[in-house]
């Protein structure tokens, strides 16, 4: 079976190499720190971002980019502002099939990860993993459903690398659809935290999670995506897992603002990405250049990097102007 390396020691990577090992897919998990690498080897838990999950004693960890350089797939899971750096450690790899599990879009270049793969590598080696997939349940094989996509017909062999009893992959083509579902949903969910916060309820949060995927939807169709991919597990499925789920990073964040906290203070209680916080500057620009509303993205932009209330925001979005559900 063909050797799979798995680029990123955080939660979801590490995840993703417990259950392809399990299916006895040769596997190798990296690192970017030497010295965490060691401590994973010594540990065999992942005490930073996966606590409680033994990883098997004979899954190979290692932070060596040449013992991973000669895998066919390669896995990127890595946050997306340290996604270039990464890539440009393994530009002259000889990597066949390579695969983006990042959920962001980069600040400067506002590209989203495959885009950033493109500069690097052939665009038809390049597919996107996306949907809802909490990385506490799969490792703990719970069932949970996601969607593989790529331009070529490779996505049924990832497909088929990919799906176990309790981790099953379904396939699209629509590369920028399914990237910008799993993207833009974390900013809904730190409005859904702020919602938790401020102790309002179910009408509110499903008020959130349904115009919130309306705002997705008109951006992601702007900018080339199919509509009905937002349905989807990327789209509707990864915005209700992450919006309601108390193993989401997002949606924790968003709680802790509600309660008043500053971004720094909370970014300063966890080493674990929160992709939202960035996303939100990357859309609330996206949004303006393709002259797209976006309301939530623009509030929660505004609370994040200009300070606003997260209650006067709120109001706000209450009092605009009153619209047709579909238009």
């Amino acid at each position: 079976m063909a050797k799979v390396c798995v680029l990123g020691d955080g939660g979801w990577g590490t995840a993703l190499a417990i259950i392809l090992h399990a299916k006895g897919v040769d596997t190798v998990l990296w690192s970017a720190f030497g010295e965490y690498a060691a401590y994973l080897n010594k540990k065999r838990e992942n005490t930073k971002f996966l606590e409680g999950v033994k990883i098997p004693k004979d899954l190979v960890i290692t932070s060596d980019d040449d013992e991973v350089k000669d895998a066919e797939y390669a896995l990127f899971v890595i946050p997306c502002e340290y996604l270039r750096s990464v890539i440009d450690r393994f530009k002259d790899a000889s990597f066949s099939y390579i695969v983006s599990a990042t959920k962001g879009i980069e600040k400067a270049s506002l590209k989203r990860p495959s885009e950033i793969l493109q500069e690097y590598f052939p665009e038809e080696h390049i597919g996107v993993l996306s949907g809802p997939s909490i990385s506490y349940e799969v490792a703990r094989n719970m069932p949970t459903a996601v969607v593989v996509a790529t331009l070529d017909d490779w996505k049924k062999d990832l497909q088929k690398l990919l799906s176990t009893e309790s981790f099953r992959a379904y396939t699209s083509n629509d590369v920028i659809g399914v990237e910008l579902g799993g993207a833009l949903k974390n900013i809904i969910a730190i409005a859904a935290g702020i919602s938790d916060a401020l102790g309002f309820g179910t009408n509110t949060k499903a008020g959130l999670l349904t115009r919130g995927l309306a705002e997705i939807t008109r951006l992601g169709v702007k900018m080339g995506a199919r509509r009905e991919t937002f349905s989807g597990l990327s789209g509707m499925g990864d915005l209700t897992t992450t919006c309601i789920s108390t193993h989401s990073r997002n949606r924790w964040f968003g709680e802790e603002l509600g309660k008043g906290k500053s971004v720094e203070e909370i970014l300063d209680e966890t080493e674990m990405a929160i992709e939202g916080v960035a996303t939100s500057r990357s859309a609330y620009e996206l949004a303006k250049k393709y002259s797209v509303d976006m309301p939530i993205t623009e509030k929660i932009y505004q609370i994040i990097y200009e300070g606003k209330d997260p209650k006067l925001a709120v109001k706000e979005l209450m009092r605009r102007d009153l619209k047709e559900e579909i238009y």
